[in-house]
């Protein structure tokens, strides 16, 4: 029932004031002699009297204080677990029998007054017949679709969920652990007998891995009712058979595992698969094989270290470039050691040219191989065959030198300087750099800057020059090695060091990067079940970013299908969602006209096909017998809908009253102001009628 009271913030007694104020203000006007009759002036006066008097109310700031009741009859919602598993190992006679038993039992409750809904799994949409569920969500997540559920139904009457499920749970915790607060009537479905089968469980493999190196790759079998059985486990590259092993199944042993070597040939994402053959007498195949996404890259990163002579320096400078476990150092110092003929990626010439003989073997190598190099400047540096090398600076120097520390200079953005670097700089000691003159190319940035005790000055530190597709960097400092232990000592790391150097290694090895449009998975690996998106970045020819630029995305298989997508860039847009796609490798291709220039980029992506729900033959009535003792219930069957129908009535749920409360300004009533008006008209009218104001 709802209901209203007018409350006021002043004192009630003060109401009388305003009703005296109004009944003096009617007399003084209307006590005089009027052209109108005594009746007439006896309801104008009545009229000016409530006017006023009720004005004056007004000043005391009134409230109406309204009272709302509402009633919400009991909510019963069935969540069904709609997954695969409930329809691959249910006989399809008794699980039909089963959903049109619910059903019948919803229409029911219904007759009765109880309101009822439905939840199934993830976002999918719940039928209003329960007789047309369809089985295809492939995890089952029973947490969270009763968590959805006392969400859903928060500030509702929930009397209590019927949860039809076969127990099985394969993604989040068990339901058992958490608490709900309403009861829990668990419908079991599904076969607890267990099946004859042979499961691939799991592969267990590293997801990167080296091209031209062996990896192992090791399958886990689980097995059911084949005690002692021989089977053929193969392994297949792009569905070509590449080794066989056969496999004895042992009794008591819950799982088996079947080692493969596996050669990484080629680059990119490969996709391998492991089956065992199916064998006379298997529930199912469907869980017999499970696929594995690798990604080849190239080996390690190979960063040649060559010296004039023994320093500190070097050993300060290979720890750095291997804190990055992609990248290994080979060593060479004339007369220490042998400079080896490998594939290098790049070199760190330390004091190279050098004054003394011996390090020129190193520097022909990085000539023959055009390698990209960092030159690090130091006493023992020959500068004017430094000169000569042409990596973006000259020094003319009198053969002084000068002691500095560093500063980063912050318009240099083609890698980023790590956070805590301006900070720690600071802290470095002073480190040995030629003292003189020196002269940048056009094509040569400036990392960091020299100070002089206090004093920051525009000579450069460090460079970087960009000649094509090749860099070459400089350091013109020797004694760095003090940067690494000072900094180690202060911050128990060397993390401001580590990554300026392997920095500089990535910058020198990697290609430079002059593509415009950038499109990309927003992950790497998505699962069957998954929405796979796509972001785009776009650039003019100054390498800004630009937005609204109309993108086209076409998504490949390895079977040739393809699908295409349009979609625009947007500053604050997410890209382009293309729904879910099957298990396999694809490869993508993206193109827009940039202004007038047609710009385009591609890649690949795997998605891994799910087989979780083939992986459990057995229900899990167990589970689902806890959860309803957890709530007060207990656990039934599709044959003992009836006896639920009757426990669920036996609880007598209760409907719930609800009431809100909400206070106003009775000024703020905009219906009072034409009243209002409207008796000052009337008033107004009858005056003018009769001949008076």
């Amino acid at each position: 029932m709802d209901s209203f009271r007018l409350i006021t913030t002043y004192s009630p007694w003060l109401i009388l004031a305003c009703l005296a104020v109004g009944a003096l203000y009617a007399w003084l006007l209307y006590s005089k002699r009027t052209p109108w009759s005594a009746g007439i002036n006896y309801v104008l006066a009545a009229v000016r009297f409530v006017v006023v008097s009720f004005l004056c109310f007004l000043l005391l700031g009134p409230m109406v204080r309204y009272v709302t009741n509402s009633t919400q009859s009991p909510t019963i919602v069935f969540a069904v677990d709609n997954s695969q598993s409930v329809a691959l190992f249910s006989d399809s006679v008794q699980l039909s029998q089963a959903q049109q038993g619910v059903q019948a039992l919803r229409n029911k409750l219904k007759e009765q007054g109880i309101q009822t809904e439905v939840r199934v799994l993830g976002e999918s949409e719940a039928p209003q017949d329960l007789s047309e569920l369809r089985y295809e969500a492939e995890t089952t997540n029973l947490s969270e679709l009763l968590r959805n559920v006392a969400l859903d139904f928060e500030q509702q009457n929930l009397a209590g969920v019927v949860l039809l499920s076969d127990g099985i749970v394969n993604q989040g915790t068990s339901p058992t652990y958490a608490n709900f607060n309403y009861t829990i009537y668990p419908v079991a479905m599904g076969d607890t007998v267990p099946k004859k089968d042979i499961v691939m469980a799991s592969l267990r493999y590293n997801k990167v891995n080296y091209s031209g190196n062996r990896f192992p790759l090791e399958a886990e079998l689980q097995q059911q009712g084949f005690d002692g059985t021989s089977v053929t486990v193969q392994l297949k590259e792009n569905k070509k058979v590449i080794e066989r092993k056969t496999v004895t199944l042992k009794a008591g042993q819950p799982l088996q595992q079947v080692p493969f070597q596996v050669m990484a040939s080629g680059l990119g994402k490969r996709h391998y698969e492991v089956e065992v053959l199916p064998e006379q007498g298997e529930f199912t195949e469907l869980n017999n094989s499970r696929s594995a996404y690798i990604d080849v890259v190239k080996g390690k990163i190979k960063v040649l270290v060559a010296a004039a002579s023994p320093h500190p320096d070097i050993k300060a400078l290979r720890a750095a470039i291997e804190s990055n476990e992609n990248y290994e150092t080979e060593l060479f110092i004339p007369g220490l050691t042998t400079l080896k003929q490998q594939d290098y990626d790049v070199a760190v010439l330390h004091q190279l040219p050098g004054r003394t003989a011996g390090g020129d073997a190193a520097l022909n190598l990085v000539r023959q191989k055009n390698l990209p190099a960092l030159y690090i400047v130091g006493p023992q540096s020959d500068i004017g065959n430094f000169n000569r090398l042409n990596v973006g600076i000259r020094i003319n120097t009198p053969g002084q030198s000068d002691e500095v520390t560093s500063i980063v200079n912050p318009n240099f953005s083609t890698f980023k300087v790590a956070e805590e670097a301006t900070e720690r700089l600071q802290q470095y000691p002073p480190a040995t750099v030629p003292y003189g003159d020196y002269q940048l190319t056009a094509n040569t940035e400036t990392v960091l800057y020299q100070q002089v005790g206090r004093v920051r000055t525009t000579k450069p530190l460090l460079t970087v020059q960009t000649v094509g597709d090749k860099r070459n960097a400089a350091l013109l400092a020797s004694g760095t090695w003090q940067w690494r232990l000072t900094e180690t000592a202060n911050h128990e790391n060397a993390a401001v060091y580590d990554k300026l150097i392997t920095n500089l290694v990535q910058l020198l090895t990697a290609p430079r990067n002059k593509k415009r449009l950038n499109v990309y998975p927003q992950l790497n690996e998505y699962t069957s079940s998954d929405e796979i998106r796509f972001a785009a970045e776009a650039y003019n020819e100054a390498l800004e970013p630009i937005y609204g630029q109309n993108i086209t995305l076409k998504i490949q298989d390895t079977e040739g299908t393809e699908k295409s997508f349009e979609f625009a860039n947007g500053e604050n847009q997410s890209g382009v969602n293309i729904g879910t796609l099957p298990g396999g490798r694809y490869t993508y291709t993206a193109s827009a006209r940039i202004n007038g220039s047609l710009q385009q980029d591609k890649g690949e992506f795997v998605v891994e096909e799910q087989q979780l729900e083939a992986l459990h033959a057995v229900a899990d009535h167990n589970l689902l017998y806890q959860l309803g003792a957890n709530t007060g219930s207990k656990l039934y069957y599709p044959a003992q809908l009836q006896q639920l129908e009757q426990d669920i009535l036996k609880a007598d749920h209760k409907d719930l009253i609800y009431s809100s409360e909400s206070l106003n300004d009775l000024v703020d009533l905009k219906w009072l102001f034409f009243v209002i008006l409207a008796l000052v008209c009337g008033e107004w009218f009858v005056r003018k009628y009769n001949g008076s104001y």
